[in-house]
C-alpha cells in the first residue's frame, strides 16, 4: 500500500510539471496518469469527480486531483497530493513578483513585458472563445452573458460578481428546468455534517470580521485582509482560471490599487508559460500586494503564500466534505441548470475582463495586432502559450 502511494505522488508530480493549459487540457493528462498509466482509479470515476469540480466554485483541476487522491489514499495523501501541484507554480510566481519589484528598481523591466501584456489579452480572448463556445448554447445563456457584461462594464464594481453568479444561476433554474420537475422536492443536504458547513461559512466571516476591525496600521492588517479577500473570491469562482482574471482585476487593480495594470497583465502572461494550477496567479498578486504596502521580502514570500492558499481553500473544503454525497447531487437537474447560467455569467466576466484589461495598455495597432495574431494561433494552430510568451520576452528584451 505504501509502495502505491509513493508511485503515486511521483505521478502527481509528472502531471504538475507537464500541465500546460487550463483544465480542458488537464483532463487529459489526468486521464494519462491516473487511469490509462496507473490504473489508480477508472475512467469513469476520473470523469464524474472532473463532473463535480465543474460543479463546484473554485479550481477545477486542483479539485479534480485532489478527489483522486482522496480515493487512492484518503485525507492525508489528498493535501499532499495538494501541496506537491500548488507549490511549485506558487513559488515561481511569488519568485517572479519579488524579481519584478527588483527590475523596476534597477533596469527597465517595462520594455521586456511591452509584448507580453497584448499576448497576455490574447490568452484571455482565446480562453473567453472557447468558453463562450461550450456555455453559450440558448437565447437565456446569451443573454446573461451581455447583461453581464454591459453591468461590468457600467458598474465596475466588486459587489457585481456575487449579486450576478447568483442572479444567473437562479434565473437558468428556473427558466431551463422541465416543467414537470420543478415540484419536485429533494433531499440534497440531508447527509451533510452542519458542523463542517458551519466551519466553512464561519472562516469567512470571522476573516472579514478581523480584516473589519483591526486598525489598518497593523502589521497583521493587511495579511488578513488579503487571505480573506482571496477567500472570499475562491467562493465565487465558476468556470476556472479565465474567471479568476476579472474578480482579481477589478478587486485588486481597480478597487484598492494594490498593483499596476500593468504588472497584474504581465503576471498573468508569465503563469501562462508555466505548468501548474491557473489559481497560481495569486501567489503573484499576494507578494505584489504585500510589497505595495513596504514588507520586505519575507513579508512577500508570505504573501505569496497567503494569496494561493487562501484562493484554493474554499475549492479544496468543498470537494472534501461532497465528495462522499456526490452520487445524489449529480441526479439533480435544478443544480445543473443553476450550473449553466453561473457558467454564462462567467462567459460575461471575460468578455468585460478583455475591454477592461486592454484600456491601460492602449488601444492602437501594435497591440490589436498582437492580440488578433495570439488568439489566431491558439485557435487555429498547435503552437502553445508559452512558445508565444517567450518570443514577445524576447522581442522586447532586443527591440
Amino acid at each position: 500500500m505504501k509502495g502505491k502511494r509513493i508511485l503515486f505522488l511521483k505521478n502527481v508530480l509528472l502531471f504538475t510539471l507537464t500541465s500546460f493549459g487550463g483544465a480542458q487540457a488537464h483532463l487529459g493528462l489526468l486521464l494519462k496518469y491516473f487511469v490509462k498509466n496507473s490504473k489508480f482509479i477508472s475512467e469513469e470515476d476520473l470523469l464524474e469527480l472532473n463532473a463535480l469540480s465543474q460543479l463546484l466554485p473554485g479550481p477545477a483541476s486542483t479539485q479534480t486531483l485532489v478527489g483522486i487522491g482522496y480515493k487512492v489514499g484518503g485525507l492525508k495523501l489528498a493535501i499532499i497530493t495538494f501541496f506537491i501541484w500548488v507549490l511549485p507554480s506558487a513559488i515561481i510566481m511569488t519568485f517572479a513578483a519579488i524579481s519584478i519589484t527588483m527590475f523596476d528598481e534597477k533596469s527597465n523591466f517595462s520594455s521586456i513585458t511591452k509584448y507580453i501584456q497584448p499576448i497576455a489579452l490574447g490568452i484571455v480572448a482565446y480562453g473567453g472563445f472557447q468558453f463562450a463556445s461550450k456555455v453559450l448554447n440558448s437565447n437565456v445563456k446569451v443573454f446573461l452573458c451581455i447583461a453581464t457584461v454591459i453591468g461590468t462594464l457600467v458598474l465596475q464594481n466588486a459587489y457585481i460578481f456575487p449579486l450576478a453568479l447568483l442572479l444567473g444561476g437562479i434565473i437558468s433554474s428556473t427558466l431551463e428546468i422541465p416543467i414537470e420537475e420543478r415540484t419536485i422536492r429533494f433531499n440534497l443536504f440531508a447527509n451533510i455534517n452542519p458542523n463542517k458547513l458551519f466551519y466553512f461559512i464561519g472562516v469567512l466571516v470571522i476573516l472579514a470580521g478581523l480584516g473589519a476591525v483591526i486598525n489598518t496600521t497593523s502589521p497583521f492588517s493587511l495579511p488578513i485582509r488579503l487571505f480573506e479577500n482571496f477567500y472570499r473570491n475562491g467562493i465565487l469562482v465558476f468556470g476556472g482560471g479565465q474567471v479568476l482574471v476579472p474578480l482579481m482585476f477589478t478587486e485588486f487593480v481597480q478597487m484598492k490599487n494594490y498593483l499596476l495594470s500593468s504588472e497584474f497583465i504581465s503576471g498573468y502572461a508569465l503563469q501562462q508559460a508555466i505548468p501548474g494550477p491557473t489559481f497560481s496567479f495569486t501567489s503573484f498578486l499576494g507578494a505584489l500586494s504585500m510589497k505595495k504596502f513596504g514588507y520586505d521580502t519575507i513579508g512577500q514570500v508570505f504573501g505569496g503564500l497567503i494569496g494561493v492558499i487562501g484562493i484554493n481553500l474554499p475549492g479544496l473544503i468543498l470537494v472534501l466534505f461532497i465528495v462522499p454525497f456526490w452520487n445524489d447531487l449529480k441526479k439533480i437537474t435544478r443544480i445543473k441548470n443553476s450550473l449553466s447560467g453561473i457558467n454564462a455569467v462567467s462567459v460575461g466576466f471575460i468578455i468585460a475582463a478583455f475591454f477592461l484589461l486592454f484600456y491601460p495598455i492602449g488601444f492602437n495597432l501594435i497591440n490589436i495586432g498582437i492580440v488578433f495574431i495570439t488568439f489566431l494561433l491558439l485557435n487555429y494552430t498547435k503552437v502553445n502559450a508559452p512558445i508565444i510568451i517567450i518570443i514577445g520576452a524576447l522581442l522586447g528584451y532586443f527591440f
